[in-house]
């Protein structure tokens, strides 16, 4: 779809253009992972803090975010988005991120759903 269309279809469901923008034809797709963690009962809101701190300065790393699941008190959404696969395999050597992985650890109580996608834009997603 080139970008007229776009932002007529854009226009046609009140959404600004950018909300729809995807990468050029030949672009290296973007990278994303959203997965369900389960924290250890009760330590939810601790491991989304060790998991926040940790996010700075991850090179590549265009969106980062941790969201509690309403329906289960111990279960946290992350939702990432990199620029490559590769950028996001380098953040897990950095030493604030290894630092990190090693706070959270004891509060994981497990991982029920990881899915690898291709985000193509959207808000916040220049």
């Amino acid at each position: 779809m080139d970008l007229d269309r776009r932002q007529i279809v854009a226009a046609g469901l009140g959404l600004a253009a950018t909300t729809v923008a995807a990468p050029a034809f030949g672009d290296t797709p973007m990278y994303g992972l959203i997965g369900r963690m389960k924290a250890v009962p009760g330590q939810r809101d601790a491991l989304a803090a060790i998991l926040l701190e940790g996010t700075g300065g991850m090179p590549g790393c265009l969106s980062y975010i941790v969201a509690r699941d309403p329906a289960d008190a111990d279960a946290l959404w992350i939702t990432e988005v990199w620029d490559s696969a590769d950028s996001h395999r380098a953040s897990l050597q950095l030493p604030a991120v290894q630092a990190a992985i090693a706070r959270g650890r004891p509060l994981i109580a497990g991982f029920d759903s990881q899915t690898e996608t291709e985000p193509l834009g959207g808000v916040g997603l220049g």
